[in-house]
């Protein structure tokens, strides 16, 4: 690994970083928000929802655009679509125009995601990848704890709410000349399209990643199994795993970001600050951190099934001691802690359960499929959280928690019934028989 190819990877780390701020940034906002337009918490659950909706659909859209035009140019258009809806949600008069913005912002960053993880596997060499993308992965929540500081110290205290957007539009702004010049191509996009003058596009890539040049590329194969979606859902092994994982994730992120996306808005309207209601999400992104690379790390000696269920059980019990309030600042930050701490350790654990469930020759797809469905209970985490808090009242805060933990509940009964067999082992029972 040169230089300049953990540079790179730092600059992909940033990226995620800058991603976890912008899809959090509206909970930091939320007591704001609350307070001048006097919205219920229906309402602001759909506001709290618009970023991951967008992020749904520009994981497809600007995600196939960064296998069609290449990564570093998705990456532009992204950064420059996440810096507009910020700084117009910031301007925003409105429930409804603020919105739209945060559905545009939400777009780029689900483009962001994808364009950053491909950077990340192809411009680092094969025995320093797990440790780039470890490093990765964790920086989406660091991005939390680091945006969740300045809210809370400062953008909350002198300013108000709009300057939890402002800040991010302008972060993000200075992030797209350092992507610009930073990062090259990388060299397995040009080889996979194969564009007019190829090896000499290659060599540019890999003279900037400060890596040999070569001479010529290996012809392209097209023998042998493609990876579609068709393949994951049309053999009955790998049927059975796709919707086990598809739902048990599903499952899993309506717990997940019943925390993130209102943690701030439960402990402000239990009478503390914005400030010192935003520190409790940041505690909670610590603990994420904390937690995943902590289990990320102890599932090289696990298996993956036991443990992450056990993260599961934890976190329900975690969410459920959140939901029975707390008196002081100290106890909400702790129970924060505690349930983002197990619930995304077990986020970790369904990355692992893709990677070994999946064939090679469709893990991509798969992968992409599971997170897809998937983003369905992240978006619907906040509508129905919302919409029982209006049908209960506030001060069932914990028969919402417990209902909105039956999501992970359910997750453990889905990968309960998940056979762990290694992915490429079920395709060819399968082609044998």
């Amino acid at each position: 690994m040169s230089v300049r190819q953990w540079i790179v990877v730092v600059l992909m780390i940033l990226l995620n970083a800058l991603d976890g701020f912008d899809v959090l940034s509206s909970a930091f906002a939320a007591p704001g928000i609350s307070a001048e337009w006097g919205i219920p918490r229906s309402a602001l659950g759909i506001v709290l929802s618009a970023e991951l909706v967008g992020m749904g659909f520009g994981s497809v859209i600007l995600g196939g655009v960064a296998d069609r035009i290449g990564r570093k140019d998705t990456m532009l258009i992204c950064l420059v679509v996440m810096a507009i809806g910020m700084y117009l949600a910031h301007a925003a008069t409105g429930v409804t125009l603020l919105t739209v913005w945060r559905f545009v912002t939400g777009l780029g960053i689900g483009g962001m995601l994808a364009a950053t993880n491909a950077v990340t596997a192809e411009s680092t060499s094969k025995s320093s990848r797990s440790l780039a993308m470890a490093l990765y992965v964790i920086g989406y929540p660091i991005g939390g704890v680091v945006g969740g500081f300045a809210a809370q110290s400062w953008l909350l205290v002198e300013y108000d709410w709009r300057a939890v957007f402002m800040f991010g539009a302008v972060v993000t702004a200075i992030m797209i000349p350092l992507v610009f010049f930073l990062v090259p191509e990388t060299p397995a996009f040009y080889a996979a399209r194969r564009p007019a003058n190829v090896i000499e596009k290659v060599n540019r890539s890999l003279r900037a990643l400060r890596k040999r040049t070569i001479e010529a590329l290996p012809p392209l194969r097209t023998e042998g199994p493609q990876p579609k979606v068709t393949d994951i859902l049309s053999k009955p092994g790998l049927r059975k795993v796709t919707w086990l994982l598809a739902f048990g994730y599903m499952f899993h992120t309506l717990t997940f970001y019943y925390i993130l996306k209102f943690a701030v808005q439960i402990v402000a309207d239990s009478g503390f600050s914005q400030a010192d209601a935003a520190s409790t999400l940041t505690w909670a992104n610590i603990g994420g951190a904390i937690g995943g690379g902590l289990f990320g790390f102890l599932l090289k000696k696990w298996d993956i099934k036991g443990p992450t269920i056990a993260m599961m059980i934890a976190g329900v019990v975690a969410v459920a001691w959140f939901g029975m309030g707390h008196g002081e600042l100290g106890e909400w930050r702790v129970a924060a802690f505690l349930s983002m701490f197990f619930l995304n350790a077990a986020i970790v654990g369904f990355y692992a359960a893709f990677a070994r469930g999946f064939p090679a020759y469709a893990r991509a797809t798969g992968t992409g499929f599971v997170l897809g469905v998937g983003r369905a209970g992240a978006a619907g985490s906040p509508i129905v959280a919302g919409l029982l808090f209006d049908m209960l009242g506030k001060g069932e805060l914990l028969t919402v928690s417990l209902i909105m933990s039956l999501g992970s509940v359910c997750a453990i009964f889905m990968l309960l019934l998940l056979p762990m067999r290694d992915g490429d082992a079920i395709a060819q029972a399968e082609a044998k028989a």
